[in-house]
């Protein structure tokens, strides 16, 4: 009996052994992955910084080259200055006003204005007719104008018929103003005016960046 159980406390102490030399295998084997595993490694990295431009246009009812400011909705139009008979108008009267738009100095792109469908309030809204022609900035806005492109013409102050666009151009250099385009209003007085009354017409126009 004593035979039997020194020989089965053999066997255990065997087993364990290899249990052991297993254990110790696999510890070996994973200190082994682990070193094969190992990589040196570096990076990269980019970056981009995105800036946007500026975008105005600013027009003025003096001058090509003063006098200009932002005329941003219609509370805030322009005042045109028509020429004589405007306050005393009868039928077949024309009347003319200039009317300068640029980019300004902070503009960073070249632009196309495009006119757009007026408004007009007043008994005579619908008995005077307009044109707008573009003309070089320095010419006289007065019957000439029309030899210049139309940009817009109305049979009543209400009404819209679109024209040429024009084109603008921002400034040479940084911090300098664009090239001014002159916008020549025309208005006839209808044979259908209607004495002792008015008319206001505001006209709207678009500088969209290229």
């Amino acid at each position: 009996m004593r035979e039997v159980a020194k020989g089965t406390q053999m066997s255990k102490t065997t087993n364990r052994r290899k249990v052991l030399a297993v254990l110790a295998g696999g510890l070996v084997l994973g200190v082994g992955a682990a070193i094969t595993l190992a990589a040196w490694n570096d990076s990269e990295f980019a970056t981009g910084t995105f800036t946007a431009g500026a975008f105005n246009l600013e027009g003025s009812t003096t001058a090509a080259n003063g006098g200009y400011g932002d005329h941003a909705t219609a509370g805030a139009a322009g005042a045109l200055t028509f020429s004589a008979p405007f306050a005393n108008m009868a039928p077949g009267d024309v009347v003319y006003a200039p009317f300068w738009v640029r980019l300004d100095a902070t503009t960073t792109a070249d632009a196309t204005l495009t006119a757009a469908t007026p408004t007009a309030v007043g008994a005579n809204a619908a008995h005077i007719s307009y044109n707008v022609y573009a003309i070089a900035p320095a010419a006289t806005c007065g019957p000439s104008a029309t030899s210049g492109t139309l940009v817009a013409s109305g049979t009543s102050l209400t009404d819209f018929t679109a024209g040429a666009t024009v084109a603008l151009a921002k400034g040479a250099t940084v911090g300098t103003a664009g090239t001014p385009a002159q916008l020549c209003f025309q208005a006839t007085a209808k044979p259908s005016l209607v004495q002792g009354q008015t008319a206001t017409g505001t006209w709207s126009f678009t500088a969209t960046s290229n």
